[in-house]
């Protein structure tokens, strides 16, 4: 009997050929125990707050207290778990920096509560409702949109097959509140409302989320005609004038959020993701330049056209020229910070109850006044961790679709960071968007809840390790995974 060779597969009792052993793939740390220890930071941090401000308030530790720390523990376990369970793979810091600035915003909320209820007890009125006990409720049904995107989007290029689909629905939403009567989508002059009998929602926040899967499934479809080359001017390749459809479209819709509406702030945020995706896509600064004279001839009409963007740009120009009216928000938002300094006057130690809605629209101003320009500025760390996170997300996922999506996602959260900021400190022209996480409203919430779900499941597959086995020889265009070709 002839001895095998040593070039012959090992072969089986049966002599077919054996498997050969294959090495097991090695573990990856999940991040799952830095994720617990950082969440379990931000609520002993939350609770410290909490306790600081009905301390400085020379009030006894209420009932209050308890029910919303226990809330707020309650939930980010139970959003830890699901996140352990559904995308172990996720990165650890996305969820840890969402629920401190939530955690931050309950607290500030409660702190100005306070302050109402003081007031109403002093001058004998009635109880105000206490916005705190709301936002509780709904950072509630926030988890619970978090826990159904990630259980129902178990991979997220599926989203791209139902991208026009969403986008069709994401511009029903955006368009909703501004033919419905005033009564029911008007408030504080702005349309943007849809007021039912027991709550109210601003439909735009979940079209802003539904138009990014729209935007980024398009641009990969599409992605030939956007990457044409047309003239060069400049040292740039200029992109044919009929490429420019869906930028002006655009444009054209964010002009129209603007009349029908009377919204700035949604209007600039819908036009800016798309001309981000359009500029990460095509790797073509005449995007934009061209985008940003679309931009700028927009700014000039509504100016021009509408009496509110002219008030609005007038109160930026000088807000005590009208001190006792238009001007008197943002005049004693930029008083209180000045009186919060750098240090701040302590949680519960100033008075930023003074600010027309302290509680949403000018969180900022109550946050800056309390913890001053070193907490003002932490907070905007913890908003620089998270747009990281989500923009290493882009980069690392394989798909481009995946790249393209998280990117519009950690870009709007950016954006609305930057554009609130600057109202707050008259940097640029206030627009009436909040402030993510911080401010009190469910919409904002709850929509951006969704978005750091959707960031979850990218980062997943990103982080996951891989099997080793080949990708399919054909995939559709949207799992197509990305390669870098010299041109």
């Amino acid at each position: 009997m002839e001895a095998p060779r040593p070039s012959d597969p090992p072969t089986g009792p049966a002599g077919t050929a054996a498997a050969a052993p294959v090495d097991p793939a090695p573990k990856v740390p999940t991040g799952r125990a830095i994720e617990l220890v950082l969440l379990a930071f931000a609520a002993v941090l939350t609770t410290s707050a909490l306790v600081l401000v009905e301390a400085n308030q020379e009030q006894e530790l209420s009932t209050t207290l308890l029910w919303l720390g226990l809330a707020y523990l309650g939930l980010l376990t139970i959003a830890h778990l699901v996140v352990r369970k559904l995308v172990p793979y996720a990165d650890p810091l996305i969820l840890p920096c969402a629920a401190l600035l939530n955690g931050l915003g309950l607290v500030m909320i409660h702190r100005i509560d306070l302050a109402r209820l003081d007031k109403a007890v002093q001058q004998g009125g009635a109880v105000p409702e206490l916005y705190a006990y709301r936002q509780v409720a709904w950072t509630t049904i926030a988890v619970l949109l978090f826990i159904a995107v990630l259980f129902f989007v178990k991979d997220h290029r599926t989203l791209a097959r139902y991208g026009y689909t969403m986008g069709f629905v994401g511009l029903v939403l955006t368009i909703l509140p501004g033919v419905l009567p005033a009564s029911i989508s008007e408030v504080n002059g702005a349309k943007v409302w849809l007021r039912l009998s027991i709550f109210s929602i601003q439909p735009g926040e979940f079209a802003k989320v539904l138009l990014m899967i729209f935007f980024s499934a398009l641009l990969i479809a599409k992605r030939e005609l956007f990457q044409t080359a047309g003239r060069r001017f400049l040292g740039m390749e200029l992109p044919r004038p009929r490429d420019l459809a869906p930028l002006l479209v655009a444009w054209i819709i964010s002009v129209g959020v603007l009349v029908l509406e009377r919204e700035l702030g949604m209007s600039l945020l819908y036009f800016g993701v798309l001309l981000v995706l359009l500029y990460v896509a095509t790797e073509r600064v005449s995007w934009l330049i061209i985008g940003l004279a679309f931009f700028a001839a927009g700014a000039v009409l509504a100016y021009h056209l509408f009496g509110h963007v002219r008030e609005r740009f007038q109160i930026f120009l000088d807000p005590f020229a009208d001190f006792d009216g238009s001007g008197f928000q943002l005049a004693q938002a930029l008083f209180g910070l000045g009186t919060g300094g750098l240090g701040g006057t302590g949680l519960g130690a100033g008075r930023p109850e003074l600010v027309p809605f302290a509680w949403s629209d000018f969180m900022v101003s109550s946050i800056g006044e309390e913890l001053g320009l070193m907490g003002l500025t932490a907070v905007l760390v913890v908003y620089l961790v998270l747009v990281t996170r989500g923009l290493r997300s882009a980069l690392a996922v394989r798909d481009s679709f995946g790249k393209l999506l998280a990117t519009g996602l950690s870009f709007s959260l950016a954006l609305q960071v930057f554009v609130v900021m600057g109202g707050v400190t008259k940097l640029i022209p206030l627009t009436g968007l909040t402030i993510p996480f911080l401010s009190s409203g469910g919409s904002s919430l709850v929509a951006n809840y969704a978005i750091v779900a959707l960031l979850l499941r990218i980062s997943n597959a990103a982080r996951t390790p891989t099997t080793g086995r080949p990708p399919p020889a054909q995939a559709p265009l949207a799992e197509a995974r990305t390669e870098m070709v010299e041109r």
